[in-house]
């Protein structure tokens, strides 16, 4: 009888029945597999780029056959069963299955296989993937997700967008692989203690990308090069961001700007956020409140602040560009009910980023309106989408269903002001979105953590998101310094929670204040960009003379650290290296480190331990074995390999410098 197996050049193909399975190398020491039940196997790349030709060494034999490349290996039974090893022959990651197929492996009367393709009315499938679990195994990255863990193990994950949620489905594990779910469809991971299971709902094939490596750092660096890095951060990228909801006028916010350099304090960029223009989709000032803005961009650049713009991908009915988008097919569709996808001071429907042609009209209409005036940044908000209610399957795009490619949606999003600035001439581009997927990284994407709560409970969340997200390969990363819903900066609590976050702000790669303070100020009009409130005061002189001082201290310690900074984002550029990572990504041998889950290192030479709880005025600290460390307050010396107890006043948030550091001095 014939094989199962063949091999085409450097491709193992597996076919029996209706399945086609590849594996692949894509990449050094690492592999790619696809399968299908369907007549052909699918050529998109979704979030991978295209590799370099390499030559993988394939065996077959009648039993089994194997695909080396590099580190990794992956061995294929002939009743279909995938092991990886690395080049030490131990497992990284095996298939689930529980069947009676080869009697010589493991015998399960239970019919459970490690693919399952079960058929969706349409033609495609619900695809269920399923890997042995090791108890043991510790997981790190997956996107952004509001909770408390750090280390994913044992936790189910929605993979889908939602506002404060980005679904980027790579996972680095402690036992030396990364794995990319390289899938753009809706669904859902659980990394149980007996079951690794990723589920896609809709979908036509399998596709994933596995990755082997003796580091987390080998392993994140192929990771980079197989799905892209981010270009590098442009100086101002480096310095303090301004923005509140919301400047409601020009006069308003160039005031603050004025009062920052009145002050001397250092401002990097100041953030115009949404219902600027006259209708959602103009993508243009509404000039009775922002009369003349190529005057304001002179001016804030000679104060040397540069200017972000929010973008919005909704479109108003009522919009000048509605009805032209409706006709050339720019707009997201409903499958059932009336086309609105989003209610907010309007009726709107998304824009549709999966579609060139609607990417290549937004970017246009924001050029003339926004670039051309000298604006070279841009926030581009609602990026998951935020649908008024989160019915996955009833939206479809240009790509397909929304239950099928819709993770992609802020990917293309970003790309389309990428390509744009790119095409321009811009180097250096960096645009502030609020989700991302696999790949968004090479667009330009500084992804932000969202609408979220203004409180310790929160801010304990975003300390972990920040090191799933580098992990994730997304390193530039930032939260809303306070939160974004509430927080009265007159309330004492919530000045001690600012002031908490400030200080861990300033050791994120991007450092930047953002929220819907109380009390609101009410509209300053009845259409146009005067229909939409704002929230209380949310400068640095807003919270009181301490707060003041504090921030202070924190925002002269980030000019400091700008040319230590500079080279942590010429890392992140050249090689994905993620600027705030876990400790066991610098210290992988101790074994403790790979505990920690309340401090990080921000580059290879700085230590940060947050403060974390509120009323806490100290706090243990884990310092790794490898190095001795240096109190960068205090001098005090200390060996690695041990916990110590540190003070942490108001004003202090407690910092170690690896020693042999050329950091500057800090206080």
């Amino acid at each position: 009888m014939e094989s199962v197996f063949k091999r085409d050049k450097n491709r193992l193909i597996r076919e029996y029945d209706s399945e086609k399975l590849w594996i692949e190398p894509w990449g050094k020491n690492s592999l790619r597999v696809r399968s299908t039940y369907l007549a052909e196997i699918g050529m998109e790349d979704w979030a991978l780029l295209q590799p370099e030709e390499q030559n993988a060494e394939i065996n077959i034999d009648e039993e089994k056959a194997a695909i080396t490349n590099g580190e990794i290996k992956a061995e294929l039974t002939t009743a279909g069963k995938i092991t990886f090893f690395n080049q030490h022959d131990e497992v990284l990651l095996q298939e689930y299955v529980r069947n009676r197929k080869n009697i010589k492996e493991f015998c399960s009367a239970l019919k459970v296989d490690a693919r399952e393709f079960k058929s969706n009315l349409g033609g495609d499938f619900q695809l269920t993937m399923r890997f042995e679990s090791n108890p043991n195994e510790k997981l790190y990255g997956m996107g952004q997700y509001q909770q408390p863990y750090l280390d994913l193990k044992n936790c189910t994950l929605e993979l889908a967008q939602r506002n404060s949620q980005a679904s980027v489905p790579f996972a680095l594990s402690s036992l030396g692989y990364g794995f990319l779910w390289n899938n753009p469809a809706v669904g859902q991971v659980t990394f149980g203690k007996n079951i690794t299971e990723w589920v896609a709902t809709s979908t036509k094939q399998l596709d994933f990308w596995i990755t082997a490596g003796d580091t987390p750092a080998e392993i994140e660096e192929s990771y980079a090069r197989a799905t892209g890095t981010v270009p590098m951060m442009p100086d101002y990228g480096m310095g303090f961001w301004q923005c509140k909801l919301r400047y409601q006028t020009q006069e308003e916010l160039l005031a603050v700007a004025r009062e920052y350099k009145r002050r001397n304090l250092p401002i990097s960029l100041i953030v115009i956020d949404y219902f600027h223009w006259p209708k959602q989709g103009d993508w243009r000032f509404d000039l009775d409140y922002w009369p003349d803005p190529d005057a304001m961009v002179r001016e804030l650049d000679e104060m040397g602040i540069e200017l972000m713009v929010s973008i919005w991908p909704t479109v108003d009915k009522k919009s000048e560009n509605y009805q032209e988008m409706l006709q050339k097919g720019y707009l997201t569709r409903t499958e059932k009910g009336i086309r609105i996808t989003h209610d907010f001071l309007g009726n709107t429907v998304y824009l549709d980023p999966t579609n060139p042609g609607a990417r290549d009209f937004v970017w246009k209409t924001a050029k003339k309106n926004y670039y051309d005036k000298g604006i070279k940044t841009f926030w581009l908000d609602e990026a998951e989408p935020e649908y008024n209610v989160y019915d996955f399957e009833n939206y479809r795009y240009h790509l397909g269903s929304n239950a099928q490619v819709g993770n992609i949606y802020p990917t293309m999003f970003s790309k389309a002001f990428y390509d744009g600035m790119t095409d321009a001439g811009q180097e250096n581009v960096v645009n502030l979105v609020r989700c991302a997927w696999a790949g968004s990284q090479r667009y330009g994407a500084l992804v932000w953590s969202g609408d979220i709560d203004s409180s310790f409970a929160s801010l304990r969340n975003q300390f972990n998101i920040g090191l799933n997200m580098g992990l994730a390969g997304i390193p530039w990363w930032t939260t809303d310094i306070g939160g974004f819903h509430g927080g009265d900066p007159n309330d004492p609590d919530f000045r001690e929670c600012m002031i908490r976050w400030f200080q861990y702000g300033a050791f994120c790669p991007v450092f930047r204040i953002h929220g819907d303070r109380e009390p609101h100020s009410e509209p300053l009009g009845t259409s146009g960009g005067g229909l939409c409130p704002s929230g209380a005061d949310n400068e640095v002189w807003s919270y009181g003379e301490e707060a003041y001082e504090i921030f202070k201290k924190y925002m002269l310690m980030r000019e400091r650290l700008r040319p230590y900074i500079t080279e942590l984002m010429k890392a992140a550029h050249e090689k994905g290296t993620p600027l705030m990572r876990p400790l066991f990504y610098d210290f992988p041998k101790d074994k403790e480190a790979w505990n920690i889950e309340d401090a990080y290192m921000f580059g290879p030479d700085l230590l940060v331990a947050p403060v974390l709880h509120e009323g806490a005025r100290s706090r243990k600290v884990y310092l790794p074995k490898g190095a001795s460390w240096k109190d960068a307050h205090t001098n005090k010396r200390y060996d690695g390999g041990q916990y110590i107890e540190c003070d942490a006043p108001i004003d202090t948030i407690p910092l170690f410098l690896k020693d042999g550091s050329e950091l500057p001095v800090l206080e």
